[in-house]
């Protein structure tokens, strides 16, 4: 099994060793500094990844765990926090208790972007900016608890010999409204509060799972334009019904990791290698609508979470070591960059690099190769990460997140609520053991 790294020594050694290529900066003073985006400024390079914590009340609303959880990141120090993917459609729920905006519930969305901000002020001095992630999760639905899928097509890789009901394949004219229902996500995130919203299209949800639907007929489906279709238009209409200061963005998937034509970002050759060619076509048209901030991020944590969430323990043996998945993630965030300089671009995947996630990110963001540094499992461990970083210069061996997928499989079981079951040990080691049996280090 390997290790999170938990010396400088010890990431250097194996990143020469695999040759990854990885860059490394000692001094780590540019993530103290601020970046302005849409006329409104971040205040560090440190960023809260969406962390999903299934935790919400029955209507979609924060509770208890939801409230505890963005208290503990908002002390944390972290110059934007990427709030958890939030439901526009009761039926594209990941799962009964996953936050979903509506008219019913604003107020409550007020009162906890309000909360994060005053806690952040009145610990740290600034507010963070606060991104709400607006999602339907298309094949993972699970509204009730039970699997809903609703799909763009049927993909041998995941169905193999017993494809979803063709009656689970949405029609163009449901896709019609899942576009307006993100367009009106949006409006309720800027009624909140939010500073911007995302237009997710990751991890094999919904919006993502179309950029890859090259077979399928239709207005969403084939050609590069029908593919990208809802997420440019619900974008489009997110920048048009929304202020100019709000921000419109997406974490959006680059490289699926799956063969063509069942994969984006993909070679059509049957490899698996990266081409950036149509996500950096996509990106330029995002740019033409006015977008200038996206979450970069590749893979899908439910089929091969080795390529965007590199783990030193999971469910699988991973076919590479971890280090090579971190640098396939950062060298292909650096080369979307290269070619779209305008775009302020967060990258993923640093989780795993543990005390030398500062210094690689910080040597990335020197060398224009993005802009901010997205921290995504370590924040369920280490909150307090930024801090740490921005005020002791690096990150401490003993609270960085040790990649041992446990959150993981928690959040895989029926009405799991994740969290980190180590380092949080008094919350979430009681909920690990209801949900998953006895932990074992």
């Amino acid at each position: 099994m390997q290790k999170v790294y938990t010396s400088m020594d010890e990431f250097n050694k194996q990143n020469k060793d695999l040759d990854t290529g990885l860059l490394f900066e000692q001094n780590t003073e540019i993530l103290k500094t601020p970046l302005n985006i849409c006329g409104k400024t971040v205040p560090n390079r440190l960023v809260c990844q969406a962390m999903e914590g299934c935790d919400g009340t029955a209507d979609g609303s924060p509770d208890t765990l939801t409230k505890r959880r963005y208290e503990r990141f908002a002390k944390g120090g972290a110059g934007l926090i990427w709030f958890e993917a939030t439901a526009v459609m009761e039926e594209g729920r990941a799962n009964p208790r996953q936050l979903y905006i509506t008219e019913n519930n604003l107020d409550d969305f007020k009162h906890q972007v309000e909360a994060i901000k005053e806690t952040a002020l009145k610990t740290n001095g600034y507010e963070p900016i606060v991104i709400m992630q607006a999602t339907h999760s298309g094949r993972y639905s699970k509204p009730q608890g039970t699997p809903a899928p609703l799909i763009a097509y049927n993909n041998p890789i995941f169905e193999k010999d017993n494809p979803i009901l063709s009656d689970r394949i949405v029609t163009d004219e449901y896709l019609d409204r899942v576009g307006e229902a993100l367009v009106n996500g949006a409006k309720l995130a800027e009624r909140a509060g939010f500073d911007g919203v995302d237009i997710k299209c990751c991890h094999r949800y919904l919006n993502s799972e179309l950029l890859s639907a090259y077979n399928r007929e239709g207005r969403y489906g084939g050609s590069f334009e029908n593919r990208t279709r809802l997420l440019r238009e619900s974008i489009k209409g997110a920048v048009e019904n929304c202020s100019n200061s709000f921000i419109v963005s997406s974490r959006l998937n680059v490289y699926d990791g799956f063969p063509y034509p069942y994969g984006f970002g993909v070679k059509t050759d049957g490899s698996l290698d990266f081409d950036p060619t149509e996500p950096d076509l996509l990106i330029k048209e995002l740019c033409k609508y006015g977008v200038r901030l996206l979450n970069i991020t590749m893979g899908n944590p439910y089929f091969n979470p080795h390529v965007n969430r590199p783990y030193a323990r999971g469910g699988y043996e991973a076919p590479e070591h971890p280090l090579e998945g971190v640098a396939r993630v950062l060298k292909g965030t650096a080369k979307l960059k290269e070619s779209n300089p305008e775009m302020a671009i967060i990258c993923s995947a640093v989780s795993y690099l543990g005390v030398a996630a500062p210094n690689v990110v910080a040597a990335f963001i020197k060398e224009n190769k993005f802009d901010l540094a997205g921290f995504g499992r370590t924040i369920f461990a280490y909150p307090d990460f930024a801090n740490d970083i921005l005020k002791n210069g690096g990150m401490d061996k003993n609270k960085i997140c040790i990649c041992c997928s446990k959150c993981t499989e928690i959040m895989r079981t029926p009405g799991g609520t994740p969290g980190c079951v180590i380092r949080d040990q008094e919350v979430y080691k009681p909920i690990y053991q209801k949900q998953c049996g006895s932990v074992k280090k």
